[in-house]
């Protein structure tokens, strides 16, 4: 159906989303334009102000605001010894919710697929090396990567380069599904899959 060019517009847009078909991106478009003025200024704002105000920590590279460390990096009651490395940030904020995990993350955006065009290169992996060079009481990795094709690509690669720099390293427990999202898994497997992760 052809719609004012306004509305075509804001429904690609909603198209962009992950998992968001067709009729999923046209029932958010007409949600919205349902609202009040106001309301809709108001969303368009936050909107704004996240994307102007939202930056990645300079150490772990997970969310936070003005270019200063997450909560997570500058709280002096996680365990400095143990960094769980993690694809996106939605993975961080699902293992965060097992409430099992309490020491430090780094987020890779993304993983490795040659397929894409994605190498290591394009990933946050040199931080990562730089970042055990200048921290040295690291003590453990764990690779908290989905088990897919890129995961596992990504799990072997970063378990060969990370070796000289720490004494251990794991790897979730294969609780989790061939295939499935960390960010899709409750939180009782993904504890459990902490709990259980063995050396790579």
């Amino acid at each position: 159906m052809d719609y004012v060019l306004p509305l075509t517009e804001l429904i690609e847009q909603f198209r962009r989303f992950p998992g968001v078909g067709a009729k999923s991106a046209q029932r958010m478009a007409f949600q919205l334009l349902s609202w009040d003025k106001s309301d809709i200024h108001k969303f368009s704002d936050i909107v704004l102000r996240a994307g102007k105000d939202i930056h990645y920590c300079p150490d772990c590279f997970n969310f936070s605001t003005g270019g200063s460390l997450c909560a997570i990096c500058t709280n002096e009651k996680r365990d400095k010894k143990t960094i769980c490395v993690v694809s996106s940030a939605r993975d961080l904020a699902a293992l965060e919710r097992t409430l099992e995990y309490k020491g430090l993350f780094h987020v890779l955006h993304g993983l490795i697929s040659p397929m894409d065009g994605i190498g290591p290169d394009n990933l946050k992996i040199s931080q990562l090396v730089q970042r055990l060079a200048k921290y040295s009481d690291v003590q453990e990795i764990i690779l908290a990567l989905s088990p897919s094709t890129e995961g596992e690509a990504t799990t072997l690669y970063l378990t060969r380069l990370l070796k000289p720099f720490v004494s251990k390293i794991t790897r979730l427990a294969f609780g989790l599904s061939v295939g499935s999202d960390i960010e899709q898994t409750d939180e009782l497997t993904l504890a459990r899959a902490l709990e259980g992760r063995k050396d790579c």
